[in-house]
């Protein structure tokens, strides 16, 4: 498994997609932690389709970060998804490709392929569960005899919640058995808004819902075994006491990835398995209502492909403004944050998990900076720095892995506290 540079593989990290919305981000991102790489130096490149929009990049990055030098210094190389030659050559030249390139569904595949086949480790910050599920059924096999290790949803989604429910489990003084998510967002005076790649990924993640279950058939996996009681779905909509403001099942990629880690550090470690349940805080009654309308509109529309054409045409209109094609100003970024508050129970240690009920509670947080454009670069970033300094606290052999299974023996959650993220106990002990 390569985790240095060499003659023929000169870069550490290539971020790939690099003059994307987000990929613009990343650049700056890796610029900033290149101390951080192997002995304290970075070796790095960008790429993309067009030569002339990555050069805009790099000149940007400089003159937000005061470093002219990245003008000169960062390589970039030319690579288009639908060129897999191009994909080839650039996966042959560095240790691990960060794929900022989405949706996923459309242009993910083809970069998972070429890192596996070329022995490149491979980042996305992906939040769409049939194409991560997909790639760990289909390239997971190739990938342990390569020694690839391929990293899905290494972003917002699922950093927080896959290594937050993970960092619960290890705070906790006993066996934890079930934790349950809420995620607020808080906005400055300007407010906030996603820029419309992810609002694609979920009118196609909807469209596609049948695939996904069908996908899932395929792997053939018993169901886990629940430990403990066992944890009660809440409805669609619901008053939550816990953060205080109305709040759903979140849609996001987080259950199927922390379930996905679960089920690994269950088979491959014999550690208990911990239930999940994910909700996103929406706020008062006001927001209920738009709410409801928008949902009932998207779930109407998402059906056909003349509603589709539309929800993608018009992002803003049909999102009352939470997506837009611009994309959020530097200015809402700053005034954002999130923060996940995780509600875990179990058994203290010397009770059996198997009798009676779960008689401890601990309650945990991860804060972070805005989500989508400063936590993800971070989290995608701080990923690969963890994978290339601490090799051997990585799964024994490469494969298809999410955040919690490839990193659960690393000190990522260290490296984010101190990049931003804060990882912390509110209360533990006996209920």
């Amino acid at each position: 498994m390569a985790t240095t540079t060499s003659s023929s593989r000169p870069y550490h990290i290539i971020v790939f997609g690099a003059s994307g919305f987000t990929g613009q981000f990343v650049v700056e991102e890796v610029a900033r932690t290149s101390a951080e790489g192997p002995k304290g130096t970075l070796k790095w490149a960008i790429a993309g389709r067009s030569r002339q929009k990555l050069e805009k990049v790099l000149e940007q990055a400089a003159g937000t970060l005061s470093k002219p030098e990245l003008k000169s210094e960062v390589e970039i190389i030319v690579a288009d998804v639908g060129e897999p030659d191009s994909l080839a050559a650039m996966c042959k030249q560095g240790v691990i490709v960060l794929n900022c390139v989405g949706p996923y569904r459309f242009y993910g595949e083809p970069v998972v392929k070429a890192c596996v086949e070329n022995g490149a480790h491979c980042i996305d910050i992906c939040g769409e569960p049939q194409f991560l599920e997909g790639m760990q059924l289909n390239y997971h096999n190739q990938a342990v005899d390569k020694g690839v290790y391929v990293i899905g949803s290494c972003g917002f989604d699922s950093i927080p919640a896959d290594m937050g429910v993970l960092f619960t489990r290890d705070q906790f003084k006993g066996t934890l058995t079930a934790v349950e998510s809420f995620l607020t967002v808080s906005t400055g005076p300007e407010g906030g808004c996603i820029h419309d790649g992810t609002w694609q990924s979920a009118i196609y993640g909807f469209a596609d819902s049948d695939k996904l279950r069908s996908l899932r058939k395929k792997f053939g996996h018993k169901p886990l075994p629940i430990v403990g009681a066992k944890i009660k779905r809440r409805s669609a909509l619901f008053f939550s006491k816990e953060i205080d403001q109305y709040a759903v099942p979140f849609m996001g990629a987080d259950p199927s990835v922390v379930k996905r880690t679960q089920r690994f550090l269950h088979e491959e470690h014999e550690e208990s398995p911990v239930q999940y349940g994910a909700y996103a805080g929406v706020g008062g009654i006001s927001s209920v209502i738009k709410l409801l309308f928008a949902g009932m509109l998207f779930w109407f529309m998402v059906k056909f492909s003349f509603g589709r054409s539309l929800l993608i045409k018009f992002p803003e209109l049909f999102s009352f403004g939470v997506f837009s094609k611009a994309g959020p100003t530097r200015k809402q970024m700053e005034d954002s944050s999130f923060c996940f508050t995780f509600y875990g129970e179990g058994y203290t240690e010397g009770q059996d998990p198997q009798q009676g009920k779960p008689n401890a509670k601990i309650r945990t947080q991860v804060k972070g900076a805005e989500a989508g454009y400063v936590a993800t670069p971070i989290a995608m970033v701080q990923a690969a720095i963890t994978l290339l300094n601490e090799p051997k606290s990585l799964p024994k052999t490469g494969g298809v892995y999410t955040p919690g299974a490839a990193f659960a023996k690393t000190t990522l959650i260290d490296r984010l506290n101190k990049h931003g993220f804060q990882f912390s106990v509110i209360t533990g002990g006996e209920a």
